[in-house]
């Protein structure tokens, strides 16, 4: 019989698949019932083969209320490898300031011109309207607990920002944050969505809040 050769899933992964694909249904349903906000977090969920660890609603939002009263009035920020604070700002639509963002995550795209492709790799191959020095403060998380990570995303942040840096990256690159940012380490703790094995600490090199 030819049928013995076609692969048959067992009960239960049978069950576990269909279980699996009637939450998606229902997440999209959700979604569709409630007005979706495309710029909430979790509204594109993390890819661990990126290295994307959104961070908690909480420590979103104080991110993004730090980064609007440094950007000051009429500011421009920049979020470098961190979209769940780039959704945050967006919740708050109307306040006076712009924000782009800078990902290697092309699904990010659906957000339009205030998307930037960006790959660590190519730390300046940025598009010629973002000019040099041009953003208040600039917000990164690089995605990487590596040296060469951080010195080439350090090397994209110095281009951007006027001055402000707010890095977000584990406790135990302190001493190379130092190093290539002059940042100086946060008393206030970021969380994330899911608990990560490494402690992460944020990283300032100006007078925040967030000590």
């Amino acid at each position: 019989d030819d049928d013995d050769d076609i692969p048959q899933l067992s009960s239960h992964t049978l069950a576990a698949l269909q279980e699996f694909y009637l939450e998606q249904q229902q997440r999209e349903g959700m979604k569709t019932s409630q007005g979706f906000n495309q710029y909430s977090i979790g509204s594109i969920e993390e890819d661990w083969q990126l290295s994307q660890f959104w961070y908690s609603d909480e420590t979103a939002s104080c991110l993004a209320n730090e980064a609007v009263v440094a950007a000051g009035k009429g500011g421009r920020i920049a979020c470098v490898s961190a979209p769940s604070v780039y959704q945050k700002l967006k919740e708050q639509d109307g306040k006076d300031f712009s924000v782009y963002i800078l990902e290697y995550d092309r699904r990010f795209s659906v957000y339009g011109e205030e998307f930037i492709f960006y790959d660590y790799n190519h730390p300046l191959n940025l598009p010629e309207n973002l000019l040099p020095h041009s953003f208040d403060i600039v917000i990164a998380d690089p995605p990487y607990l590596s040296e060469e990570c951080l010195q080439k995303t350090a090397e994209t942040i110095k281009y951007l920002t006027k001055g402000k840096i707010l890095l977000c990256t584990g406790a135990i690159m302190e001493e190379q944050a130092a190093k290539h940012l002059g940042v100086k380490i946060c008393k206030f703790i970021p969380k994330h969505s899911r608990n990560l094995a490494n402690e992460f600490r944020c990283y300032v090199n100006y007078a925040s809040g967030l000590n």
